[in-house]
């Protein structure tokens, strides 16, 4: 069987690195059932080389939005005015994730060494009840955090961007925000990918008319070809580009959200948007193999759910026991089913007493890693957090850097897949259901199966936490690998598997993410595993050790820049340092520098 298959097929064919990826895989396992990874491997057949540039480069999940931040640095503009104008982008080409109505985490490394974290996530709104979602047996009433206006949390992406551009960024509101006017204003072709992505939400658009009116055409899904204009989405950000936040907080737009939101069912008035403020905090922060970790601090489990993970793999040889060997999987596996437990009890900072340092301190991991056995896999039902040995959809993300050095990673997010589905007449704004990221009951299961504690109950005025890990790894004080993901409670261990790709691994940007992956959350009690993860052996010898498996669809859209070479200790290529890798599985996206 030849194997000799170029780049353009691969990009031209996509059903091609699947076939290709099932093929090698069966070849490898009749010898060792580890991938080999040196120049000409099995990782380097499956996957196209990585985008690369020498000045500046963003890699986001939609194109139009990818090449709006590349126009922004080749017009001098920084790294932190290119994410702005990207975030504005994404809301109108992008309406899955990218959004003005929902809200992000942004992780930001400065050329002078600095570092910055914004949380612009939704809050509760003040009238909202602990129990605001139970019926009176106490159970969760289906539906109700997560479609409709109950479900929405005071959104904070405009704030985020505003506050980023007004403190950091160094061009004017205008020229950030004009070209996702004009691609509102103008339309855009939908791709293939695009209407895929709407259509996949056609039965939830006609529950809702002013939804319905934006997002189908004349009442039937798009499809490719066709151009999705949205004059209301201009004019709102008309109106931010004039007044600033205020433009969406107050005035028209302000009035119509809440208007809207009391018309159906929801909760938020004007005092909730008025008093909507962006938090800068200070990031999570953990070394891994002689590399610095800078992640998402509270109310994001995600920094310090990779950096406990981290910690605990850091004491075993991953690189010579071999990317998918059946020991290296269960040693990630075991790490991932403590830091999720610990992860339960996270929530927000500014609501509950979070034991950061504790469960980030490598003694800590040291004490976890002594209670996993080698060959056996552990129980979840008998781990708890904070208890010895513990003592513990939909979103989008863009990864850039510019020419001085300078780094944003960012990730936004509605949580589902556009959201509540609704949007204020007038607008164009769709809003998000974050309210669904809370505990509506401690104990119970949010819609991605994560089960959830105390911490993060529903409060007025608090954030719900969230899986989201905009990351960026340095070393020697600049930065070397900027990357993010959306996908719900499996951001955190794709974050996690890309770094080991990237660090223990030696596979190139490309080929790291790229990579199948697996997926355990400590509750409920299996492992999902991706096509080819693992190899028929592999799965045996793993499931003899006690693992359960389930087969899921590839998931994630990791966006991600690896500055130097295309893979670490590489030679660059050319006059390039930048190299910047889109994931596949979304069928979009971008990986564009100049």
């Amino acid at each position: 069987m030849s194997l000799a298959v170029s780049s353009r097929e691969l990009k031209t064919r996509p059903g091609l690195r699947d076939i290709l990826f099932g093929a090698l895989t069966g070849a490898c396992l009749l010898v060792a059932c580890v991938w080999p990874l040196a120049e000409g491997s099995v990782a380097n057949a499956a996957s196209v080389r990585p985008v690369a540039a020498g000045k500046g480069m963003v890699v986001s999940a939609q194109h139009l939005a990818t090449e709006v931040g590349v126009d922004i640095l080749k017009r001098g503009g920084s790294a932190i005015d290119a994410a702005v104008a990207v975030g504005y982008a994404l809301a109108v080409v992008y309406p899955a994730a990218g959004n003005l109505g929902g809200g992000g985490f942004m992780t930001v490394w400065f050329a002078d060494g600095r570092k910055t974290f914004l949380d612009f996530r939704e809050k509760a709104p003040r009238a909202a009840t602990r129990d605001m979602y139970l019926d009176k047996d106490g159970n969760v009433i289906k539906g109700l955090t997560t479609t409709g206006w109950l479900a929405v949390g005071v959104p904070g992406t405009v704030s985020g961007l505003e506050y980023a551009r007004h403190r950091y960024g160094t061009m004017t509101r205008a020229s950030l925000i004009e070209p996702a006017i004009k691609l509102a204003e103008n339309g855009f072709i939908l791709d293939q990918g695009d209407v895929d992505k709407l259509a996949a939400a056609t039965e939830d658009f006609r529950k809702f008319p002013a939804t319905a009116q934006i997002f189908l055409n004349k009442g039937q899904p798009f499809v490719a070809g066709q151009r999705l204009v949205q004059p209301d989405l201009a004019g709102t950000l008309r109106l931010i580009g004039k007044h600033g936040a205020d433009g969406f907080y107050k005035g028209e737009t302000g009035a119509a959200i809440v208007k809207a939101s009391r018309a159906g069912g929801g909760i938020i008035d004007q005092e909730d948007l008025d008093s909507y403020r962006t938090r800068e905090l200070a990031p999570i922060e953990c070394d891994y193999r002689g590399y610095h970790v800078i992640s998402a601090p509270p109310p994001s489990s995600g920094g310090v759910a990779v950096c406990e993970m981290l910690n605990i793999l850091e004491g075993y040889p991953l690189r010579e026991l071999g990317w998918g060997s059946a020991q290296a999987l269960h040693y990630e596996i075991e790490a991932m089913r403590h830091a999720y437990a610990d992860r339960s009890g996270l929530g927000d900072p500014d609501f509950a007493a979070i034991p950061v340092q504790k469960l980030i301190d490598k003694s800590y991991a040291t004490k976890i890693r002594n209670t996993i056995k080698p060959d056996k896999a552990g129980i979840s039902a008998d781990i708890r957090q904070g208890v010895a040995p513990h003592e513990g959809s939909n979103t989008t993300h863009f990864s850039i850097i510019d020419d001085a050095g300078n780094a944003v990673s960012m990730t936004v997010t509605l949580n589902d897949e556009f959201g509540a589905k609704v949007v204020a007449s007038g607008t164009g704004v769709l809003m998000n259901d974050e309210m669904d990221d809370f505990t509506p009951n401690p104990g119970a299961a949010n819609g991605y199966g994560s089960v959830q504690g105390q911490a993060n109950a529903i409060v007025p005025g608090k954030t719900p936490r969230s899986s989201m890990t905009p990351s960026i790894l340095t070393r020697d004080g600049k930065p070397v690998l900027i990357l993010g993901t959306p996908g719900g409670s499996r951001i955190i261990t794709t974050v996690l598997q890309t770094i080991l790709n990237v660090v223990d691994f030696q596979m190139d940007i490309q080929e790291a993410v790229d990579a199948p992956r697996i997926h355990n959350q400590w509750l409920p009690e299996v492992t999902h595993t991706e096509p080819y993860a693992l190899s028929p052996d592999t799965g045996k010898a793993l499931e003899s050790m006690g693992h359960r498996f389930e087969n899921s669809e590839p998931t994630n859209h990791v966006a991600a820049i690896l500055v130097g070479a295309p893979k670490l200790g590489g030679k660059p290529v050319g006059r390039n340092r930048l190299f910047g890798a889109n994931d596949p599985r979304d069928g979009t996206g971008q990986a564009l520098g100049y």
